[in-house]
């Protein structure tokens, strides 16, 4: 998830964005210090989640609200409990109060995930070929023949059993996209059909022996094995 964290304080500010580093599968695209920016920022890096803080000088967050058209996902971060009605009269996604715990900012982003994952899901077309290139030649792949697709300085490869293709599209925009490919990390999306083997990994995540020629083993974080027991019941 892309987020923007908004607050007139910069020590909240960096509080929250170090908090935030410990979850890999949040990406902070930016920050603003007061309503005016935030506006401007919303609408220049559409993030998907949004901190926003209430009480700031020349616009509150209320009114940022107000002013979009747009509205990304919303957790209001504040030092003041009396606006938690109006907030979730707002629509925000959570309510918490500063200084922010880790275990509460934790709960809140769970939430935001599974609800961007299910917008993901429901609007995003079934891929039935990628469009691999190679050199100076385009491939047409069949999704069922891509053992994983990974993110390398920028670019995103897709690996099939012998071979490795660069793609145009985005991690989010193929899981979306392929039923059958799940995020093992934030880079990297592996096809579960193509998992040779399962095997327990550092504290309660996983790794993932992959069936291509080197036999490929990826790390599951310690988040998305959780879900990955979800998805194969018996785990």
């Amino acid at each position: 998830m892309k987020c923007l964290i908004i607050d007139d304080e910069a020590p909240a500010r960096s509080r929250l964005a170090r908090l935030l580093k410990a979850h890999p599968d949040a990406e902070i695209a930016g920050e603003a210090s007061n309503g005016l920016e935030a506006i401007e920022k919303i609408e220049q890096l559409r993030p998907d989640l949004v901190f926003l803080d209430i009480q700031m000088p020349g616009l509150d967050g209320f009114g940022v609200l107000r002013s979009l058209v747009r509205k990304p996902l919303v957790v209001f971060v504040t030092g003041f409990d009396q606006h938690a009605l109006e907030a979730f009269e707002a629509n925000a996604l959570a309510y918490l109060l500063k200084p922010v715990e880790a275990e509460q900012l934790a709960v809140a982003l769970d939430r935001a995930t599974r609800l961007c994952e299910r917008e993901i899901a429901a609007i995003a077309p079934k891929l039935l070929q990628v469009v691999g290139r190679k050199r100076d030649r385009l491939v047409l792949l069949n999704p069922a023949e891509i053992v994983f697709f990974a993110a390398e300085g920028g670019l995103i490869k897709a690996r099939t059993s012998t071979d490795n293709y660069l793609v145009n599209h985005q991690l989010g925009e193929l899981e979306g996209a392929l039923e059958e490919f799940f995020r093992a990390r934030r880079q990297v999306l592996v096809n579960l059909r193509a998992v040779k083997e399962i095997r327990p990994y550092f504290k309660s995540s996983f790794l993932l022996v992959m069936n291509d020629s080197a036999g490929t083993e990826i790390a599951v974080s310690e988040r998305q094995s959780k879900i990955l027991r979800r998805r194969i019941p018996g785990l």
